[in-house]
């Protein structure tokens, strides 16, 4: 992580510049400098290899899985992952990404669209409308049609299955938003917290006497190391919550291995068992690839196969991290780091708020719609399409098939998208962002840490603090040059500046500079 040139910082901030380690590096003036990408982000020349810090070697290496993620099997590293055109395999699995945006209008798009897998089921129904159109028409002795009746009372039933369907599962998707919106909440209070509250512990006498511009800068370091640690553990439990979701127990994920290499956990040692190796190197073939964008359910793998074959125990991971973050709680409050009780009250909450989260999210995934439901719903919608031809064939004659078609699109498109989002934390286009989430929350913390605590007088001190804006432009020591009594004056004035730039009438006027 650098050299430590005792007071004086040896990085450049930032990435380390050409002697900064991996992720962090010292300031000019000793302070620690911002955090990057929780996978850590490789420094400039020097960057690689052992470097020393106050007498100890540490390898700033990163390591990696043995292969890469297979798709299918794990969710891809979202931090290494490059913002540009999507590929084939973006563009009909994995979560929209929604900082893209498409000129294309909506009734055209087909990126987020459920028509690719409605290709197969539409086709099937086309042609069973084909062959019940062709018996019709060329057999005079066939009479296959039949009176339009069972149309509107089988359809009013399909209507309220569907509806029922849809609700249900958009409200599962509104709870998983919410649910991820808190965790983001919570995690922004605890790097608050954590970054801003936590108070640095004074040296001791002695420690002065022996060296404090040392002792204090080595000191200051330590504290930072654990504050940032802490925070990393913040992103940890963010990116263990989502691969729990996606039924992803062990710790060998490229987004997640170097956030919890250095705690200890059950699914650490759950993946170090050499059938997890194995797993990982299995390839993905053409035939399910295809099958899973065409929707086909015999293609489709079982999404808790991970789950069903694990050899160890693989326990609860967020809720292990969520465990080492309450004892790093106790330990501020112990030690005096948190004396506001306001403050320690703040970060208990949010630990508990992040329990909540954990036990909200597994709620959702775990209570789908009653099986009972859902399989009646799928029934009566199949066998009201499958009897759409014979209905409308008398009426349209052949037009029945292209007819047929429009309307199984409509219903089955309705059925499907209900089925894609009953899960909200999986890897279909229509899913959560999960990945986004935690980019966001690796972004918030970053942003928190990458400035020291201010002071209020460094705050308010400042040349460019225009302390009267928009009444005056003059900066905080021109008018702390100024007596009361002018102060108080362009105070009662200010309000009136608001209306002389929207041109009404004003009973005073105030300068634009003292």
């Amino acid at each position: 992580m650098g050299e430590d040139g005792g007071g004086n910082g040896s990085g450049g901030g930032g990435h380390g510049g050409a002697s900064g380690g991996a992720g962090v590096a010292h300031a000019g003036n000793g302070e620690v400098g911002a955090p990057h990408a929780p996978a850590g982000g490789h420094g400039g020349e020097k960057g690689h290899g052992n470097n020393t810090d106050n007498g100890g070697n540490y390898s700033t290496e990163i390591t990696r899985p043995v292969s890469p993620p297979s798709r299918g099997t794990e969710t891809p590293n979202p931090f290494s992952r490059k913002n540009t055109s999507l590929d084939l395999d973006d563009y009909f699995s994995g979560p929209r990404d929604i900082s893209k945006h498409s000129k294309w209008p909506l009734f055209l798009q087909l990126h987020g669209s459920i028509t690719p897998k409605m290709i197969v089921p539409l086709l099937a129904i086309g042609a069973w409308a084909t062959l019940i159109t062709v018996l019709s028409k060329e057999f005079y002795h066939i009479e296959l049609s039949i009176e339009p009746v069972l149309l509107t009372i089988t359809g009013f039933v399909v209507s309220m299955g569907l509806s029922l369907r849809s609700s249900t599962a958009y409200e599962r998707y509104a709870e998983g938003r919410r649910c991820w919106s808190q965790l983001i909440l919570a995690s922004q209070s605890l790097g608050r917290v954590f970054w801003v509250h936590a108070i640095e512990r004074p040296e001791t006498a002695k420690e002065d006497l022996l060296g404090k511009l040392y002792v204090s800068h080595f000191h200051k370091l330590a504290m930072a190391w654990r504050r940032l640690t802490a925070m990393n553990l913040v992103i940890a439990y963010a990116v263990a919550l989502k691969h729990k979701l996606r039924f992803e127990p062990y710790t060998h994920y490229e987004d997640l291995v170097d956030l919890v290499g250095h705690i200890d956990t059950l699914a650490k040692e759950a993946t170090a068992d050499e059938e997890v190796q194995k797993a990982r190197s299995k390839k993905y073939t053409i035939f399910k690839a295809v099958g899973e964008n065409l929707g086909l359910s015999f293609a489709t793998s079982n999404p808790r196969k991970q789950l069903k074959r694990v050899k160890k125990p693989v326990g609860n991971l967020p809720l292990e991290i969520l465990c080492y973050l309450t004892a790093y709680a106790d330990e501020l409050v112990a030690n005096g780091q948190l004396p506001v009780g306001m403050q320690q009250t703040t970060v208990y909450n949010n630990l508990g708020l992040l329990n909540d989260v954990l036990v909200n999210t597994e709620r959702v995934l775990n209570t789908p719609l009653p099986i009972a439901y859902a399989i009646v719903i799928s029934q009566i919608t199949w066998l009201y399409v499958v009897l759409l031809p014979f209905q409308l064939y008398a009426s349209l004659d052949w037009i029945t098939i292209p007819a047929t078609i429009f309307a199984s699109y409509i219903i089955l498109g309705i059925f499907f998208i209900g089925h894609e989002i009953e899960n909200p934390f999986g890897n279909d286009v229509n899913d959560l962002p999960l990945d986004s989430f935690c980019q966001q929350i690796v972004d918030d913390m970053e942003t928190i840490s990458s400035r020291t605590k201010i002071t209020t007088q460094e705050l308010v001190q400042n040349s460019r603090n225009k302390v009267l804006f928009p009444y005056s432009n003059s900066s905080y020591y021109s008018w702390v040059a100024q007596p009361e009594g002018a102060i108080r004056t362009a105070l009662r004035n200010r309000p009136n500046a608001y209306f002389e730039k929207a041109g009404a009438p004003s009973t005073a006027s105030g300068p634009d500079n003292v």
